[in-house]
């Protein structure tokens, strides 16, 4: 047999081509969505965050003006304090569903109903909860305050005043976050291998100590994912400040950095200046995500 019938190459049949086409087809279609939709308006914004622009009239190109204005802008500074300050429900989230995740994972009656009710939240419209708690929080007629009236306590106007409105937004944020984070929870200890705890309740572990140097280990990645994605979502965090307190709250102190940039962007048209807040609110998230990443690597724990 001669070597140029060796180093010729196999002839693909009509089935295998047509294969390879609609494979290609299928991976062009997001990637095209991915071109249009993603990449191109990121680059755009990029550009845009370097002139001054309207939206309207063609930008003009102003260098880094848009990012000196930002730093001299106060209520840019406010936003993003507004915004940091709020993720402190992010720990106390972590903390509430990992009790409820433990309290559920016991075998007894109504477990079933009560992890639905707890997830009820998660899957309710962001809008229509964002209504429900604006009528609790209400100073005159809210629940929130009839039932601290029945303690004796006078309670305040909750979104109208500056001390306790971001208050207000955590425990909203925090209640509705909860089952998520509950779910994943009770996931990852019902993958915990039994034999572990009985290997330490034999070598004299107590509950806490078995809850430290076993559970808390093994649901890690569990609460690993769940901070990184808590961070990226609080930085996000819009609907309800634009309903609960659509003037960004007294004295501008529930306005977040989402909320500022949309305000900037679409009621005064000052379109460069939001994309370049834009680009250093992505530029944070991006730095906390990797030290998240770089932690995390640092803390990994298995079980051959």
């Amino acid at each position: 047999m001669s070597t140029e019938v060796l180093r010729s190459k196999p002839r693909r049949s009509r089935l295998h081509r047509r294969e390879h086409q609609v494979a290609l087809l299928f991976i062009a279609i997001p990637l095209i969505g991915f071109l249009l939709f993603t990449l191109y308006p990121l680059l755009y914004s990029v550009y845009a965050s370097f002139t001054s622009w309207n939206g309207l009239a063609a930008p003009k190109f102003n260098g880094l003006d848009n990012y000196i204005k930002m730093w001299n802008d106060p209520y840019f500074l406010k936003a993003m304090w507004n915004t940091l300050f709020m993720m402190i429900g992010i720990p106390i989230g972590l903390v509430l569903s990992m009790a409820l995740a433990l309290g559920l994972n016991r075998k007894m009656r109504g477990t079933t109903f009560f992890r639905t009710v707890y997830y009820v939240p998660v899957i309710s419209s962001i809008a229509a909860i964002a209504i429900l708690w604006q009528w609790a929080y209400n100073g005159d007629f809210g629940l929130v305050n009839q039932v601290l009236d029945l303690f004796g306590i006078q309670g305040p106007n909750w979104l109208a005043d500056k001390d306790t409105v971001k208050p207000a937004l955590i425990i909203m944020a925090t209640w509705k976050g909860l089952g998520y984070s509950m779910l994943l929870y009770l996931a990852a200890l019902q993958s915990v291998p039994r034999y572990l705890y009985e290997a330490a309740s034999l070598d004299g572990a107590g509950t806490w100590q078995q809850f430290r140097n076993i559970t808390m280990p093994m649901v890690r990645p569990v609460t690993f994912f769940l901070v990184v994605t808590s961070i990226i979502g609080g930085s996000q965090i819009f609907i309800e400040i634009n309903i609960m307190t659509p003037l960004g709250g007294p004295e501008f102190s529930s306005a977040s950095i989402v909320w500022y940039i949309w305000r900037q962007a679409f009621n005064n048209l000052h379109m460069g200046y939001a994309s370049a807040m834009s680009i250093v609110l992505g530029l944070v998230i991006f730095v906390i995500t990797v030290i998240q990443f770089r932690l995390n690597r640092r803390n990994q724990f298995s079980i051959d």
